[in-house]
């Protein structure tokens, strides 16, 4: 009787552990291949970042542009750029817009292949700014945000502008309290037209009447609420008297004094035109 044969299933082997030399060398490959390709890219950038093929074409500009012209702006600021669509900075580049008379904010962006987009916000003058030494105060302004930026006084001799003269860094705090004198005196039609600070914290106004108003020191609210009772309560001094303003101190804590064209100042006259 024949005998059958069954075959045996292969035997299942068990991979060996690389040799420590052999792993080390493949790590070393691995490391030499991302080195390589990390390598390949950084010339690839530096290549683009130097290559005169993709220089900046064009500069549009948006946004606020009734100080400069187009010209202007691009003349100013184009010679400032370095680099191509790749390698120019833009914070330089938004420092390079900003230099230019009047602009206060530029915000600078790529547009694939070859422009800069730049959008431009100007300063927006609200007064004249002597600053505390007036010799070195040539040329400079206070914008809408309360902030000194230097400009052509001569571009804005026909807005009619305050002038404001205080402490460095005062200006914002000078506009605030002009703004609400401003509202305040136009009940009275007088307009301010002069606004001091002294170091020491006082304030003094002018008036395009020629009128000159002592409003004193002390926060914001506590000048106005002595500006308020003035302005609430002139209307009868001027109504008895009939004479223009010269001038009112508003520092008493419980009423003001007023000087009237006309009416002595001395001090029995100066008892009957003051105002509690």
């Amino acid at each position: 009787m024949a005998r059958t044969r069954i075959p045996r299933p292969p035997t299942r082997q068990t991979a060996l552990p690389l040799p420590p030399d052999v792993r080390l060398m493949n790590a070393l490959a691995s490391t030499v291949f991302v080195a390589a390709g990390v390598g390949v890219a950084v010339a690839g950038v530096l290549w683009l970042m130097r290559s005169p093929m993709w220089p900046i074409r064009a500069i549009q500009l948006d946004g606020d542009l009734a100080r400069n012209s187009v010209p202007t702006i691009r003349a100013n600021a184009a010679p400032l750029l370095a680099g191509n669509f790749f390698s120019v900075d833009l914070q330089q580049g938004r420092a390079a817009f900003e230099t230019v008379p009047w602009v206060r904010r530029a915000v600078v962006r790529r547009v694939w292949p070859d422009r800069l987009a730049v959008r431009l916000e100007e300063h927006r003058a609200a007064a004249l700014w002597e600053g505390s030494d007036p010799e070195n105060s040539t040329d400079r302004l206070v914008n809408s945000f309360g902030e000194v930026f230097k400009a052509n006084v001569g571009d804005v001799e026909d807005d009619s502008l305050p002038v404001f003269r205080g402490p460095e860094g005062s200006a914002a705090q000078m506009l605030a309290l002009y703004r609400r004198l401003h509202g305040a005196l136009a009940r009275l039609e007088l307009g301010v037209v002069r606004v001091e600070l002294s170091g020491r914290g006082s304030w003094r106004v002018e008036l395009d009447s020629g009128a000159a108003l002592e409003l004193g020191r002390g926060s914001e609210d506590e000048v106005m609420a002595r500006s308020e009772r003035f302005v609430r309560t002139y209307t009868q001094v001027a109504a008895r008297w009939r004479r223009p303003l010269l001038h009112a101190d508003l520092r008493h804590a419980d009423g003001y004094a007023v000087r009237l064209q006309g009416v002595s100042t001395s001090p029995a006259a100066g008892n009957a035109a003051r105002n509690n």
